[in-house]
């Protein structure tokens, strides 16, 4: 009995022993070399140089299935069917990120796109790199960086953001075949690294001595969003910077930024795309055309969009109709015409504003910039199971701690705020409230509103950038706890995907005092 209980007890601390070594293998910092403190002053005013380019970063397919219950989920056991096209004996398919696991796609409706500006104000040369995702991990971003400063030293700072569509594979591991299945295909991922490089790359030996254009709309747009939470506050306002040849005129790119969900084809969607961002860009490049005719002309050069602050949840969700601005056709379902309905609108309001006389122009400028990482405390207990089981791919600093990054650059008459998740507008722009049932009882946290200390005329804002860490949540809204807040039933979402209820404050803070020094550096 002694022998057995003896050997009962090494095997269990052997068991520990491991979980111990392989928890620690697992939660390792990927980058320990790696943190982040960038500070540039503005110079003297001269002729900013500009390069555009894209890089196509559609998946190939290689197996395809049959839903044959409609789910939207592959799962052998209701009876769906795959085709075995490499003849491997396995389902290779290409999980898409969000709503569910299991979403398998069975095609692609329009192509993925890593969109790449770099300026260059003869001292210091700024990248950035929108990619058609639900979002992309810090770890993956200094990865990125590595790669681009082995190819190209001369770029020094690099912003890599994600338009944060719910139809691309899974670049973060949540959403695979099933729960505790990560849906990263590691060549895939390789792929989406090196096109940014190319992207990046390309656009900085495309660079241009270029004017810009800077103009927004403020009112049009806002019916094009719906908010599933209370208070009710949008990030719904269109900021736009043209960015022209200053030789010959012509458009090398357009960054549009606007806050809201690419998930209007929602969750029944099985087709890679890139949701309303597809339609909204590629009109304003070639134009809005109806049969023969070109109801209005595009501008050309690279459309970039730019997501803002939509956590929330800022989305056009099914209850919504869309009106077709041309036709007045009115769309409710969700399906390929709603998403091109929303993209002409889109582009209409885009195109008319940058021909908008009011707009302000610029052909000489600097860059300021300040950029940081900063540690943030992982409180979701789903999320470090995650992380131990290897779903989620993702390195602490310490114990319960994980390296993200916020910036700011100005240029001009503008400044680009960027953070690295799924902001509450009511953080941006106003309007926390201290709802009755909050879990802490306690007053607004995150005041005053970021958009009252950004500078500039033009306030751009960006989240999903340098990381995806889920919902930034004003901490006196924060809600797990019955009572429940505004008189609800249940929980209200959000609070599920998001690193804990200190991310909201600490990001305010952090992003507070960047300003500050960012103001400084003018």
């Amino acid at each position: 009995m002694k022998k057995f209980l003896f050997g009962l007890l090494f095997f269990v601390l052997l068991l520990g022993l491991v979980a111990v070594v392989y928890g620690f293998i697992q939660f390792r910092d990927r980058h320990e070399d790696y943190w982040l403190d960038l500070s540039w002053q503005a110079g003297e005013l001269v002729p900013i140089k500009a390069g555009f380019a894209k890089v196509d970063i559609t998946p190939n397919l290689t197996d395809t299935w049959e839903d044959v219950n409609g789910d939207a989920r592959y799962n052998p056991e209701d009876g769906d069917t795959y085709t075995d096209v490499n003849g491997n004996g396995q389902f290779d398919g290409v999980w898409l990120a969000g709503f569910h696991n299991g979403r398998a796609a069975q095609g692609v409706l329009d192509p993925l796109w890593a969109r790449a500006m770099v300026l260059d104000d003869g001292e210091h040369q700024l990248a950035l790199c929108v990619i058609d995702m639900i979002g992309f991990g810090n770890d993956e971003v200094i990865a990125t960086r590595k790669m681009i400063e082995e190819s190209n030293p001369e770029i020094d700072y690099v912003i890599i953001s994600s338009t944060h569509v719910h139809s691309s594979p899974d670049l973060m591991g949540l959403w695979g075949s099933k729960d505790f299945d990560s849906g990263v295909d590691a060549e895939y991922l390789t792929q989406v690294q090196r096109s940014i490089e190319s992207a990046i790359n390309q656009a900085f030996a495309q660079r241009k001595t270029a004017s810009f254009k800077f103009t927004q709309e403020d009112e049009k747009l806002k019916a094009q969003v719906g908010d599933t939470r209370d208070p009710q506050v949008f990030d719904s306002g269109l900021k736009l910077m043209q960015v022209l040849d200053q030789r010959t005129g012509q458009t090398l790119g357009t960054l549009m930024n606007w806050g809201n969900h690419p998930e209007t084809l929602w969750l029944e969607n099985t087709l890679i795309t890139s949701d309303f961002p597809h339609p909204w860009r590629e009109m304003v490049e070639n134009g809005i055309v109806k049969g023969d005719s070109v109801l209005i002309e595009g501008v050309g050069g690279v459309a970039i969009f730019l997501n803002g602050a939509i956590g929330g949840l800022m989305t056009t969700h099914p209850d919504m109709t869309l009106q077709d601005p041309f036709s007045g056709a009115t769309y409710q379902k969700q399906n390929t015409d709603k998403y091109l309905a929303q993209g002409r609108a889109l582009a209409k309001y885009t195109l008319e504003t940058l021909r908008d006389s009011a707009a302000v122009q610029m052909k000489e400028g600097s860059l300021a910039l300040r950029a940081k990482s900063l540690e943030l405390r992982m409180d979701n207990s789903l999320f470090h199971l995650a992380a131990f089981l290897g779903i989620l791919d993702r390195g602490f600093t310490q114990w319960k701690h994980i390296r993200s990054e916020i910036s700011a650059w100005t240029l001009g008459p503008a400044t680009f705020v960027h953070v690295p998740g799924e902001l509450y507008p009511e953080i941006l722009h106003g309007g926390v409230e201290a709802p009755e049932g909050g879990d802490f009882g306690i007053a607004p946290v995150e005041v005053p509103a970021l958009q009252s200390q950004i500078p500039g005329q033009f306030k751009f804002f960006a989240g999903m950038s340098n990381d995806m860490i889920g919902y930034i949540i004003p901490k006196s809204q924060w809600d797990v706890k019955p009572p429940f807040t505004y008189g609800k039933e249940n929980r209200p979402y959000g609070e599920i995907n998001s690193l804990g209820p200190e991310t909201g404050p600490t990001i305010h803070r952090e992003t507070i005092d960047l300003l500050k020094d960012l103001r400084q550096n003018e």
